[in-house]
C-alpha cells in the first residue's frame, strides 16, 4: 500500500486543527483576496463559484456585497467544509451560499448543485496547493458561461522583493504543501485561447501576488 496520502486525506490532515484559526492567521499574508472580491462585479441574478472555498470566508464577504447573486463553493477537505457550513449558518447566509465537497479537477455543477455553469468563478490562494492545478483551470473555464470571468489570486514570483524574502517565503510555504505557480500566466493564457477567452495578469504588492482574470468571449 502506498504511503502517499490522497489529496483529500492530506488536506483533512493539514486543516483538522488549523481550520479553527485559519482566517485569523491568513489575513496577514493572503494579500489581494478582497481586491479580487471587489472586482468580481457579478451581474444581478447570476451564479458565482469559489473553487477551494476553505472556511467560506471569501464567499461570506462576497455574498454580503452582492445579495442578489447566488454563491457556491467547493472544497476537497471535509474538515474545512465543516467549518464553512457552520460559519455560513452563523451569518444567516445558508440560502445564499451552497457548499459541496468535490475534486476541483473533475467537478460537475449539475449533480453537485443542479446548475449548468457560472458567470464568475474564482480561486483564491488554493491553486498553489492543488497538484493538478492546470486541470483545475481547464475545468473552471469549461463551466464558465459566455461573457463570464475566471479570477485567480495566488502567490507570485516576488520579482520586485529582496531575494532573501522570496527564498524564505518559498521555503516556509513548502512546509504547508504550497507551491507558487510560476507558470500561471502562460498556462492560463493558452487554456484561455482554447476556450475562447482572453487573459490579463497583474503582479501586485511588488510581485508578492499574481492576479489573473480570464474573460470568456460572449456568444
Amino acid at each position: 500500500m502506498s504511503d502517499i496520502a490522497a489529496p483529500h486525506e492530506l488536506m483533512d490532515r493539514l486543516y483538522r486543527r488549523q481550520r479553527h484559526i485559519y482566517d485569523f492567521t491568513r489575513k496577514y499574508y493572503l494579500l489581494g483576496r478582497d481586491r479580487l472580491i471587489r472586482r468580481l462585479d457579478p451581474p444581478a441574478g447570476s451564479r458565482v463559484l469559489e473553487i477551494g472555498c476553505g472556511t467560506a470566508r471569501n464567499l461570506i464577504v462576497a455574498a454580503r456585497a452582492h445579495p442578489d447573486v447566488r454563491f457556491f463553493g467547493i472544497d476537497i477537505s471535509s474538515e474545512m467544509l465543516e467549518t464553512a457550513r457552520r460559519l455560513v449558518e452563523r451569518e444567516g447566509l445558508s440560502t445564499d451560499i451552497r457548499l459541496a465537497r468535490a475534486d476541483a479537477t473533475t467537478f460537475d455543477p449539475a449533480p453537485l448543485f443542479g446548475v449548468p455553469g457560472f458567470s464568475r468563478i474564482f480561486i483564491s490562494y488554493s491553486l498553489s496547493m492543488m497538484p493538478g492545478w492546470q486541470a483545475v483551470l481547464a475545468r473552471a473555464l469549461g463551466w464558465l458561461a459566455p461573457g463570464g470571468e475566471l479570477h485567480v489570486v495566488d502567490f507570485g514570483g516576488q520579482e520586485r522583493l529582496p531575494a532573501w524574502f522570496g527564498f524564505g517565503l518559498r521555503h516556509w510555504l513548502g512546509l504547508f504543501h504550497v507551491t507558487p505557480r510560476d507558470e500561471l500566466e502562460n498556462t492560463l493564457a493558452l487554456l484561455g485561447l482554447r476556450a475562447g477567452a482572453v487573459t490579463l495578469v497583474e503582479r501586485p504588492f511588488r510581485g508578492y501576488a499574481q492576479y489573473a482574470i480570464c474573460r470568456r468571449l460572449a456568444g
